[in-house]
């Protein structure tokens, strides 16, 4: 009994884009991303060190978060579709592996001095998005990508602004 009633099935259309909600929480989540890059560059050097640390740990943990939070996106439409019991296609098995590799890279980074942490954050979150510009077709979420491309630019731009500061 591995097939799933027809109300439980994954629409296979490549054109559905988020709704207003999804859009909004989207945006929303770059809010840490612009304060941290904007409070470590108006607070370098002006707050003692602990404070300021404590906000550059903030942005980079924030950014690990999220880069951990996309390499999970494919795990969960893959596990939907692979609740019909049929077999894994091999680019199926490729974005679980993917989604495992940069929650690790992600870890790493969080562990590097910050200067260097944060650079490596922003080149795994457009790694994710290019990567994903690839999955989200073969797994019917491809409007999602106008969104995800958006929010790729702010968030990968304040990593780096925030680096180059420290």
């Amino acid at each position: 009994m591995n097939a799933l009633p027809a109300t439980h099935t994954l629409p296979d259309h490549h054109h559905a884009e988020p709704d207003e909600l999804a859009r909004k929480l989207g945006y929303a989540g770059l809010a840490p991303f612009v304060a941290g890059a904007v409070f470590i560059w108006l607070l370098v050097g002006r707050i003692d060190e602990e404070p300021f640390m404590f906000v550059v740990r903030a942005l980079t943990s924030y950014a690990a978060l999220v880069v951990s939070f996309l390499g999970g996106i494919p795990w969960g439409l893959i596990m939907w579709r692979s609740a019909s019991g049929m077999p894994m296609p091999d680019h199926h098995k490729r974005a679980l592996w993917t989604g495992v590799i940069y929650t690790l890279a992600a870890w790493m980074a969080l562990l590097m001095p910050p200067h260097a942490g944060l650079v490596i954050m922003g080149v795994l979150l457009v790694a994710c998005y290019l990567s994903d510009r690839k999955r989200y077709p073969e797994l019917g979420v491809a409007g999602w990508l106008t969104l995800r491309f958006r929010l790729t630019c702010v968030a990968s731009l304040c990593c780096f602004l925030a680096a180059a500061q420290i």
